[in-house]
């Protein structure tokens, strides 16, 4: 397989006001949060899919409840954000692209099929939803050419949000792993990204997959909409398969 699959679980998960770790928060269907995204991703890009998953907070915790994965440490979780938690994990990775996502992300898996092309073409993209711009979310900007210009919580003029879920072809992965390196601790994994589009080295499509649920669960009002979400049938995994080539304490 030309790409692997990171998981950023590796956050404390403050925001949600939850002992145990975000990503097995539990969800309506009776499967965790990271389940419910091993299933998807593995129901839509096939079982043998690679998939790390990067932990720190109660890591012991997560690794039994997903003994199918492989594991990156990001051993500074408690002082360090996702920048560092997405290094660790592109490091740890086998050698081709890489799809990452936030261990906190509840989505229909059938957004992965608007994916298909890209991934197979080897194409660095951000899922995007253009239907909200959310002054506490992730928003971006377009240059010219139509790719991603920024990236960040603090964008004016945003054109929609991004979602947490992002692919870096083989070619861009070494350029993406040097800006993370270049990150300071508290730095999200998008100034990353950000920093490199500035400097001329990467290139990020957007891919608009509004059409699709993904709810990013930060608070209980996030926990709720992804559940009633689900209770309609909008992020159940289906059989298609992909084929062919706050900085102290952060939350993902």
């Amino acid at each position: 397989m030309p790409y692997e699959v990171v998981i950023l679980a590796a956050g404390m998960g403050t925001r949600l006001g939850r002992p145990l770790p975000k990503p097995l928060t539990p969800l309506l269907d009776g499967r965790s949060i990271l389940r419910h995204q091993v299933d998807g991703l593995r129901g839509e890009l096939g079982p043998a899919v690679p998939i790390t998953a990067v932990v720190g907070f109660q890591r012991e915790r997560v690794m039994a409840a997903a003994p199918d994965l492989r594991f990156a440490h990001n051993p500074d979780y408690a002082t360090t954000n996702t920048a560092k938690s997405l290094l660790a994990g592109l490091r740890a990775a086998g050698p081709g692209g890489v799809l990452w996502l936030n261990g906190d992300v509840v989505f229909d898996p059938a957004l992965l099929r608007v994916a298909e092309p890209l991934l197979c073409a080897g194409e660095s993209f951000v899922c995007v939803d253009t239907a909200s711009v959310a002054d506490e979310e992730i928003k971006y900007t377009l240059d010219p050419a139509g790719f991603i210009r920024e990236l960040s919580k603090t964008v004016v003029g945003g054109l929609g949000e991004a979602v947490g879920i992002n692919f870096v072809s083989a070619a861009d992965r070494p350029v993406l792993a040097g800006c993370l390196a270049d990150c300071v601790d508290t730095d999200y994994f998008e100034r990353g990204m950000e920093t490199g589009t500035a400097a001329g080295r990467l290139r990020f499509r957007p891919l608009d997959i509004s059409r699709w649920s993904a709810v990013e669960v930060d608070f209980e009002s996030d926990l709720d909409r992804a559940n009633a979400r689900l209770a309609a049938g909008a992020a159940v995994p289906g059989p298609r398969r992909v084929t062919g080539p706050d900085p102290v304490a952060p939350d993902r």
